[in-house]
């Protein structure tokens, strides 16, 4: 996704802001596999996935937990590290070769108190994040697996492709027998 559509997405900025915020981000590419962020690590940058796909998750004693899916468009930020500089409790996995726009939180808060424009672009980013954090909550405490899982196929179809299922079961919170049996249902 193109970087402009991504800020765009996020908030619009007068031209001069906007370019201002551009100069800040830079390209990166890095393989399928990469460890984006490690949990209990202070995390300084924040991303927007231009091509690939990632996830988000958290090891336990014997087994690792799945609770975000990010792709084109989408931000990758540890929102403990962004807000209150502690260390994040995410890894971020690159499930595919991605492209990605990287920003430093320094640059961007810099530009936070030059320009007020920009101040507010990064507070209505903050509340987006709040609010699709809130929903992921929301699905899982009020959601059955089968209704995730229809929620995966009616807003997210392409995530079915391109994810393994162990991920997708993880992320629903079910064993990969029961992610076979809902997706039996929808044949």
């Amino acid at each position: 996704m193109d970087l402009d559509q991504i800020i765009d997405n996020i908030g619009k900025l007068p031209e001069p802001s906007k370019n201002a915020l551009k100069e800040i981000i830079s390209e990166v590419t890095h393989p399928k596999g990469h460890i984006l962020f490690r949990a209990d690590k202070v995390e300084t940058k924040v991303y927007f996935i231009k091509k690939g796909i990632v996830r988000a998750y958290t090891e336990l004693a014997d087994n690792e937990i799945t609770f975000w899916f990010g792709r084109e468009g989408d931000t990758v930020v540890s929102m403990k590290s962004y807000v209150s500089n502690q260390r994040g409790y995410e890894n971020i996995e690159l499930l595919e070769e991605c492209e990605l726009y990287e920003v430093r939180k320094r640059a961007l808060h810099e530009l936070f108190c030059k320009d007020i424009h920009i101040a507010n672009w990064g507070r209505e980013f903050a509340e987006k994040e709040l609010l699709k954090t809130e929903e992921r909550f929301i699905g899982r405490q009020f959601k059955t697996s089968l209704e995730r899982y229809r929620d995966l196929m009616n807003h997210t179809p392409d995530l079915l492709q391109r994810v393994q299922l162990g991920y997708i079961a993880s992320y629903l919170g079910i064993t990969q027998v029961s992610l076979s049996r809902i997706r039996a249902k929808f044949r």
